[in-house]
């Protein structure tokens, strides 16, 4: 692919970097998000190839966006006249203000287009291979690790799939809260992950390199041997200090995380279930990404028609031998999440906790605004079917002129093939509020959190309630449901068809912030693993 490319960048002279030309290109040129292409492409830049000019020749045609708010797939999907008339998609959006209407549902239903687009593991894990890594040198990482906060005495090791530091979501969020809690303590902080990203976990004919990220720097990817090495002649001593916690084994080889935990005096530890990885390749455990399957029996007729059954025993055997090595404390961000996992495995956990990721705190009653305007039915994070986007997108799309209702997304991009309201917001460390105030501030009644998959935790539920919405679920969704249920904060509805029957009746308007007059909360968030000692085991 790269020969091809740069032999087309020759031919066209895009090596040369000369600006685009045209009237297309100084159309697209105000919205291209150049950087963004650069880092998503990177066999672009590869070949010295102007971004811009790629994505106006080649790029649209192969599929690539112009940016994380833009899906070219998506709106040549939505509207086909444009894909017939073979024009780039980017710039008939930004020419035509399309669209003017939501794109009706396949008459199958989303589930149909999810799985009509399903990507098998065998394809996935054949697309992960094929990238490139840099193995860096073992002297270069024995150096860095002399930068010590305190000689490695309090050192905690952390295992995830991917850089906390670079990525954004809910379990990322967790970690940097868990290593800001360590650089406040003084004490080193060791991650590591798989370098290229595998989506299961591995097995120990599969070698890889680990990415490394210490005390917050990312240091690049090294040999799993190398960081044993380093660690062994780095961390002698008392290990009484230290500690460590798995976060996912997705990526990793479990002989190769004893290993590395051995080498730093650790085996009593912590391994969080931030999702269901130990009982299914299938993480989310959703039968082939469109229904909850509540991990039935491994090998029965139900694994046989999913796309992760022939992964399964992979990670069951994986995660046995993970728990064989180590002493592992089962630490659950609900206590919904924790019974399933004990109902569904008998792994041998030395103990069992519950410590939720945030509590809510008191502040004060919320703004009531007038019982006049429209209820403000809010989306909040990004536009994906397993966390209930197709769900959203029906009501607006069968209730977005009924002047009973206003649909809102909040997110961090949008989804271009739908004319309703759009407010960006991006959080993370430096912006922990950014969704609360948000909602906050567009005055949003309710937010519909309809995952297809069980959430272990879910941040947008409880940012929701925190910033005076309420919150309406389904009965599949996990602690969502769970969360709604105990606090009141909302309704759970049996179903789709139960969900636009309330809002054609309007029941729904029940939840109306007028009519509610709820309480705004402070969430107070927690460190993780450096907080457990505080949480009872059992």
């Amino acid at each position: 692919m790269r020969n091809l490319l740069a032999a087309a960048a020759a031919r066209m002279g895009l090596a040369s970097r000369r600006p685009p030309r045209g009237s297309d290109a100084a159309i697209a040129a105000r919205a291209f998000d150049r950087s963004w292409y650069l880092r998503t492409y990177p066999d672009v830049a590869e070949v010295g190839c102007d971004p811009l000019e790629h994505f106006l020749e080649f790029g649209w045609r192969e599929g690539r966006d112009p940016g994380p708010d833009f899906s070219v797939t998506r709106y040549l999907e939505a509207f086909p006249e444009v894909a017939a008339a073979n024009v780039n998609p980017f710039v008939h959006f930004l020419t035509h203000g399309r669209p003017k209407a939501a794109p009706p549902e396949s008459p199958l239903g989303f589930r149909f287009e999810v799985i009509e687009h399903l990507e098998t593991v065998d394809d996935r894990l054949a697309r992960i291979r094929s990238a490139e890594v840099v193995v860096g040198a073992e002297a270069d990482l024995g150096a860095a690790l002399t930068q010590s906060r305190g000689a490695l005495a309090g050192l905690h090791v952390t295992f995830s799939h991917d850089d906390f530091t670079a990525n954004l979501g809910g379990l990322q969020l967790t970690i940097q809260r868990e290593a800001a809690r360590l650089a406040q303590l003084g004490r080193d902080h060791l991650h590591l992950y798989c370098a290229r990203h595998w989506t299961v976990v591995r097995t120990a004919d599969e070698p890889e390199a680990l990415g490394v990220v210490w005390n917050g720097r990312a240091l690049g990817a090294f040999e799993p041997a190398a960081i044993v090495r380093v660690l062994t002649a780095a961390a002698d001593g008392d290990a009484s200090g230290r500690s460590f916690a798995i976060h996912s084994l997705l990526g990793h080889e479990p002989d190769e995380v004893a290993d590395i935990l051995a080498a730093a005096g650790l085996r009593e530890g912590v391994f969080w279930l931030h999702d269901f990885a130990s009982l299914c390749a299938g993480f989310h455990l959703l039968r082939n990404e469109v229904e909850d399957c509540a991990a039935p029996p491994p090998g029965s007729p139900a694994c046989g028609v999913c796309i992760y059954g022939p992964w399964r025993a992979r990670h069951l055997r994986g995660h046995a031998r993970l728990f064989e090595r180590l002493s592992l404390t089962v630490a659950a961000p609900s206590q919904v999440t924790l019974d399933l996992w004990r109902r569904s495995t008998d792994l041998p956990a030395a103990a069992t906790a519950v410590l939720p990721h945030a509590l809510l705190a008191l502040r004060g009653p919320a703004p009531v605004p007038s019982l006049k305007r429209a209820f403000r039915i809010g989306y909040a994070g990004l536009p994906v079917a397993h966390k209930g986007w197709p769900a959203f997108r029906a009501l607006a799309a069968r209730f977005g002129n009924d002047p009973r209702y206003e649909f809102i997304h909040l997110g961090a991009r949008r989804d271009p093939a739908m004319p309703f309201r759009f407010e960006q917001v991006s959080g993370g460390p430096a912006a922990p509020r950014a969704m609360q105030d948000a909602l906050l501030a567009a005055e949003v009644d309710a937010v519909l959190v309809w995952p297809l998959c069980r959430e272990t935790f879910s941040f947008v539920a409880y940012e929701a309630v925190a910033a005076g919405c309420a919150v309406i679920t389904g009965p599949d969704s996990g602690n969502v449901a769970a969360f709604v249920a105990e606090t009141g904060h909302g309704q759970v509805l049996p179903d789709e068809a139960a969900l636009a029957a309330a809002f054609e009746s309007g029941t729904i308007l029940q939840l109306a912030r007028a009519r509610r007059r709820p309480m705004l909360y402070d969430l107070i968030y927690s460190a993780l693993t450096l907080d457990l000692a505080k949480t009872p085991t059992s």
